[in-house]
């Protein structure tokens, strides 16, 4: 359970040695520092960085570490109150990961964060390793991870760029949450031209834990020892995360040395989930064991990240000693270690006293341990290698105190423009011909088709805990088998909504999950957002940045629910062309009971359906206005956050009555009823009131198409009047069509052929495909 012994190292950077050369060159701007960045160490520590202090420096201050051009927008969420419906936060934003109370003395831990950049470098491992990032900061909240989901977003279907990233992409999704045996229960895949050479993949888990097994980072106690577990240290992944995904992909520097320093080589990480894995038991063993003190993940940025973190939320100091760090390559500098991503890898502090018992446990998992310091009280983090002294700073000026920007903003010129190109004045189908062939080609568009191609790449109902997935309108776990408390989790985000008004459209990403958590019969609780965004030098970029924190923090205030944290991912560009600006917003809900959730397709025949909520002429930023016109412009649809909760309270109070709820979003209730009723293969006849095309294809929001049965109808219509909801009757489910009175027919089966047809013929079979894939790695 000892490292293998690292070479002495000639010639070394110490603390002593910068002192005494001060005008040695460094390679500041190879590792991503500014000048004036740079400057400000040397006078932070009051001489010149060694190459190990300017290692942590550069990663610790990179634009994924610090969030230095988000953080001056990002604090407005402090503004939220930490209280959810079920009572207050246990754990919030600077933590891992956020922590909620849901009652029964559970609570559960969840995070949304992206590996966007590494995926497009290596979309297999990139993907893989994301998943596998995400799951450590859950299971450092001393929480079981018990399901993931992936957000994805890629360039249009038969963009050459998109075949060689989306199956790497999927599958390692799948491989690494497979391996560990955690089901997929939810996600999305949007597919988009802006998204062309900087594909997204955002990563989410969901943990649980009793309120008892709480843990945080932190490293308080001196003489308590500092100990290293898990996989060990290489080469892959130094300064991967870290500074790969603080510019954009041209822009990045050649990655020539200078002097004194590790050259910079952003490498994507390599995932080992079966490591993963029994780093997982070995660790909620450790807990329950009640040995841990503290306790922090490596993720990006890895010893300098952990040991920085650690040290400076605790109440002392740290000494490490770096030359017993495991290592799996043994010519790596001191500085290239601290900033390693190698992945699997967890630190923690114990008691002298339990360090026997901490061994014997990690023996148990066969997972190597190597105790490399110990907490101190002097308030400083001192690192040694082979005796000498390459470190001594002060931890919060690395992990906290960091360059804070306020980077220029400003409405861009063509916005105007923009919104007054509306796509209600664009010519539509008006034949009941036209309205079916519209139908039928949205329905089998790259965005709302069928994406069982990738969904079954997952295993989605691993841990027997499963409720709902794919591609019910949220993922459902249960949390306790005897009495049937679950969670109910989903993701959304409308990169062309947010184009159109960056405020408007993170409400519209917030609403729309909030809405599917409700529709499944569900209490939202608590928001994670991961905003992925362009260039932060670009000041239209950083405009919609700051109008997508404005909106989401109004819209979190007026539903109530605080925001838990989540991930900034900035330099999503490649040269001058950004991506659609995309918050994605995940929400969380809570359920007293799973066996009575409320399906998303249709449960009988001969159920009456109504929508929920008003249908206004709101066109722009449409998938109809999209897959027909190739066409952005005009305004997306108005936000009305107290109709959003007033759907929400209503699907809660008429939970006896609904029989089947699902949300109206994308491709309107079109979408809605094909999906209803492909899940089901139950059809139905609807009739519709006015325009039969605004009926069909508008993408209002805060609408919920839901059933009921006959004798339950006149109950619901009471309910909705109470609440200040209009319902509208359209229809009765059965048949094997889909049938719109007056206008056309589309069979079941004609329906589902068109809908699932549109992915296995851009991508082929997928054993085919993760075959190839896997012959690759």
């Amino acid at each position: 359970m000892t490292s293998t012994a690292q070479p002495p190292i000639t010639a070394l950077d110490t603390v002593a040695v910068a002192a005494t050369d001060p005008h040695r060159e460094q390679p500041w701007a190879e590792l991503g520092l500014k000048r004036d960045e740079y400057d400000r160490i040397r006078e932070i520590l009051g001489r010149r960085p060694t190459a190990a202090e300017l290692a942590m420096y550069s990663v610790m201050w990179s634009e994924h570490c610090s969030y230095k051009s988000s953080k001056v927008h990002l604090r407005q969420f402090g503004e939220i109150p930490q209280q959810t419906p079920v009572g207050k936060m246990l754990a919030g934003i600077g933590e891992n990961a956020g922590v909620l109370d849901i009652g029964q003395g559970y609570a559960v831990t969840f995070k949304i964060e992206s590996h966007n950049h590494p995926s497009y470098v290596e979309p297999y491992q990139g993907a893989a390793t994301g998943v596998g990032g995400i799951v450590r900061d859950i299971l450092a909240m001393g929480a079981r991870p018990v399901a993931v989901m992936d957000p994805l977003r890629f360039g249009p279907l038969d963009a050459e760029d998109t075949h060689r990233v989306l199956p790497g992409i999927v599958a390692g999704v799948g491989g690494y949450g497979n391996c560990l045996g955690l089901p997929n229960i939810g996600g999305e895949a949007v597919f988009d031209p802006s998204y062309v050479g900087n594909p997204l993949v955002n990563a989410l888990c969901v943990g649980v834990l009793r309120h008892e097994d709480l843990h945080l980072a932190k490293a308080s106690g001196a003489g308590n020892l500092v100990i290293m577990y898990g996989a060990r240290t290489g080469g892959d992944g130094i300064g991967g995360a870290s500074i790969l995904a603080s510019v954009e992909f041209d822009a990045a520097p050649d990655g020539a040395s200078g002097a004194g320093g590790p050259a910079k080589r952003p490498s994507v990480q390599v995932g080992d989930p079966f490591m993963e894995k029994l780093l997982i038991e070995c660790t909620l063993e450790l807990f329950a064991s009640g040995i841990v003190r503290g306790i922090q993940d490596f993720g990006a940025a890895g010893i300098s990240c952990a040991t920085s973190e650690l040290a400076a939320a605790g109440d002392g100091g740290m000494h490490v000693h770096l030359d017993r760090v495991p290592l799996r390559d043994s010519t790596l500098t001191p500085a290239e270690i601290l900033m390693s991503e190698s992945q699997e890898r967890m630190m923690a502090v114990v008691a002298p006293e339990d360090e026997a018992r901490f061994y014997d446990i990690c023996a148990t998992w066969d997972v190597e341990a190597a105790t490399i310091g110990e907490v101190t009280g002097d308030g400083r983090l001192v690192i040694d290698h082979h005796g000498e002294t390459i470190v001594d700073v002060d931890p919060r000026t690395v992990a906290h105190d960091g360059p804070v920007y306020e980077r220029p903003l400003a409405r861009p010129d063509w916005q105007d423009a923009l919104q007054a190109d509306a796509a209600e004045a664009l010519p539509r189908p008006s034949t009941p011909d036209e309205l079916r062939a519209t139908w039928l080609r949205l329905v089998g568009s790259a965005n709302l088709c069928d994406k069982t191609w990738i969904t079954q790449q997952y295993d989605h109902y691993v841990r027997g805990n499963t409720v709902l997935a794919q591609p019910a309108d949220s993922g459902m776990i249960r949390v306790d088998e005897a009495t049937g408390l679950g969670v109910a989790i989903s993701t959304d985000g409308n990169g062309r909504y947010a184009k159109l008004d960056p405020y408007a459209g993170a409400q519209l990403a917030l609403a729309e999950a909030y809405r599917n958590v409700a529709t499944v019969g569900a209490t939202p609780l608590a928001v994670s957002d991961c905003l992925n965004f362009g260039s932060p030098e670009d000041p239209s970029v950083m405009w919609q940045f700051a109008e997508a924190c404005r909106g989401l923090k109004d819209a979190c205030l007026a539903l109530g629910v605080p925001v838990t944290g989540g991930n900034v991912s900035l330099y999503n560009q490649t040269g001058e062309v950004a991506i659609l600006p995309t918050p994605v917003v995940a929400v969380l809900g809570v359920i007293d009971d799973v066996a009575r959730r409320t399906p998303s397709h249709f449960v009988d025949p001969g159920e009456r359906i109504f929508v929920l909520g008003d249908t206004r002429e709101e066109l722009s930023g449409s998938e109809w206005a999209h897959v027909v016109h190739g066409h952005l412009g005009g305004l997306p649809p108005a936000v009305d956050l107290d109709q959003e909760k007033a759907v929400a309270e209503l699907l809660r109070a008429a939970a006896a009555v609904v029989t089947s709820a699902h949300d109206l979003s994308d491709g309107g209730l079109s979408q809605a009823l094909a999906e209803a009723a492909i899940g089901s293969g139950i059809g139905a006849q609807v009739a519709l009131l006015g325009d039969p095309f605004v009926a069909l294809f508008a993408e209002s929001a805060g609408r919920v198409m839901v059933t009921t049965h006959l004798h339950d109808g006149d109950a619901l219509l009471r309910l909705a009047a109470e609440h200040g909801v209009v319902v509208t009757e359209i229809g009765v489910t059965g048949g094997s069509s889909i049938a719109v009175e007056g206008q056309f027919e589309i069979p079941l089966a004609e329906l589902a052929d068109v809908w699932r047809a549109t992915l296995p013929a851009a991508f082929g079979d997928t054993t085919g495909t993760r075959e190839q894939v896997f012959g690759h790695l």
